[in-house]
This record gives structure tokens, C-alpha cells and sequence, in this order.
């Protein structure tokens, strides 16, 4: 045990001396005047910049903005692939309908059909959380497929054998042997809803992150727009850190497998 904790006590202080070196580099890159201030202000002035928007409050309504519509979108693309991903990965007929469907649709470039989205739902909150949808649900949805079509055939054989029903099957072989997979699917799927976010903010939107870095830019609030960089990174760390914490409680029974 304590072997475990100074190994990951090491581990941690190594990633935070990897960031620390990042922003001593940037601090001294920009008080050398080697890039001018209007290109990259100092990383203490930004974070200055970052805690007064923070104590003044002028930041919360962007956040919350754009939390709100990452999550939707999110939640959303979640809800469908999965079901959808289990229905078709368990039908061979269906997945050699659907796969060609899937595979076109999954390497369309989400933004390019940003213009769609605005022409079918208009500039509000439905074509921005349409949009985040759309690029949420291919990662989800080919993982969860992917995490099906990998279970152990022979488990599946023994179950039946044994009598299992199909419910049976599919809540004790099935599900817990796609779940690593899904989850995956899940923290690629977090992680572009924050990208595609901020791209849809830009266009038709009066707040949120995207909104705020791109007004700061337009208005030359550099140390404005570095903060707002800044926090979009901040939340997605969080996310993947929470999503991987539950993933870890819920395939806590594959980490017990692997340690006996």
C-alpha cells in the first residue's frame, strides 16, 4: 500500500511539474518580448485576468451558458448510441445494413453541417445542442458496437448452454464486457461536445465561453480571451477526471479480476 501511494504520489508531482514548466516557459517567452503582448500576455496576467472575471462574476453566466448546452447535447447523443449501438451490433443483418450508414455519417465533418443545422432549427439554443449531438453520438455509438461485437463468443455459448435467458446474456456477458469500450466512447464523446461547443458559440450566440473568446478576440481583450481558453481547458480535465472516477467505481469488479 504505501509502495502504491509514494508511485502515485511521484506520478502526480511528475504532471504537475510538466505544467508548471509550461507556464514558466510561456511567462518567459512573453516578459522577453520575444511575441508581443497582443499575441501572448503573460500567463500571471492572464490568470489575474482569469480570478477578477471569476470574483466579479462576469464569467459564471458563460460557463453556465455553455455547460448547459454541452450537457444536453451530450446527455442526448449518450441516451441514443447506446441502445442504438446494442440493437444494431446485435443484429448481423442490421449491422451490415447500418455500418455503411454509420461509417459515411460518422466521417462527415460535424462543423460543415453547422449551416444545415441553423437552416432546419434557426440561430437558437436547439440548433447549437443539435449540432454538439451530432458529433457526440458517432463516438459513443461505433464504441458501443465495437464493445459488443468483442465480447467473448464462447461466453455467450456457455451462458446459453447453461440456459440464460436473453436478458440474462445481455446483463451479466454482454454489458459488462462492452462497458470499458462504451466508456471510452463516452470521454471522446465529452470531449468533443466541448470542442464543437465552443465553434457553435461563436456564430449566433450572446454568451458562453465560445461567445466570450471569440468577442474577446474581435475586441482585442487578449488577457480576456487566454481566461476563457483557459477555463474551457479547466472543464474539460474535470469532465474526463469524473468520467474516469465512474468508471473505475463501476468496472470496479474487472480491476478485482485482474489483482487476484
Amino acid at each position: 500500500m504505501k509502495i502504491a501511494a509514494i508511485a502515485r504520489l511521484r506520478s502526480a508531482s511528475e504532471r504537475w511539474a510538466a505544467i508548471a514548466a509550461v507556464c514558466i516557459v510561456w511567462e518567459a517567452v512573453s516578459r522577453s518580448g520575444m511575441v508581443k503582448d497582443f499575441i501572448l500576455p503573460p500567463f500571471t496576467r492572464v490568470v489575474y485576468k482569469l480570478f477578477q472575471l471569476l470574483l466579479t462574476g462576469q464569467i459564471w453566466p458563460d460557463i453556465g451558458a455553455s455547460m448547459q448546452r454541452s450537457a444536453s447535447g451530450f446527455a442526448v447523443s449518450v441516451l441514443v448510441a447506446i441502445p442504438l449501438g446494442f440493437l444494431t451490433a446485435w443484429s448481423p443483418r442490421a449491422q451490415r445494413v447500418l455500418d455503411p450508414v454509420m461509417q459515411f455519417m460518422r466521417n462527415t465533418p460535424t462543423l460543415a453541417l453547422y449551416p444545415v443545422f441553423i437552416l432546419v432549427f434557426g440561430l437558437g439554443e436547439l440548433s447549437k445542442v443539435a449540432i454538439i449531438f451530432w458529433g457526440g453520438v458517432w463516438p459513443v455509438l461505433m464504441n458501443t458496437v465495437e464493445g459488443v461485437n468483442r465480447t467473448d463468443p464462447l461466453l455467450i455459448k456457455s451462458g446459453r448452454s447453461m440456459g440464460a435467458t436473453p436478458l440474462t446474456l445481455f446483463f451479466r456477458i454482454i454489458l459488462p464486457s462492452a462497458l470499458p469500450s462504451i466508456f471510452t466512447g463516452i470521454r471522446l464523446s465529452a470531449s468533443r461536445s466541448i470542442i464543437i461547443l465552443v465553434a457553435a458559440e461563436m456564430l449566433g450566440a450572446d454568451k458562453g465561453l465560445g461567445f466570450l473568446i471569440f468577442s474577446s478576440e474581435q475586441n482585442y481583450k487578449v488577457e480576456q480571451m487566454y481566461a476563457g481558453i483557459i477555463v474551457l481547458i479547466l472543464l474539460g480535465v474535470l469532465v474526463n477526471f469524473l468520467l474516469v472516477r465512474w468508471e473505475k467505481r463501476i468496472t470496479r469488479w474487472k480491476q478485482e479480476i485482474s489483482g487476484s
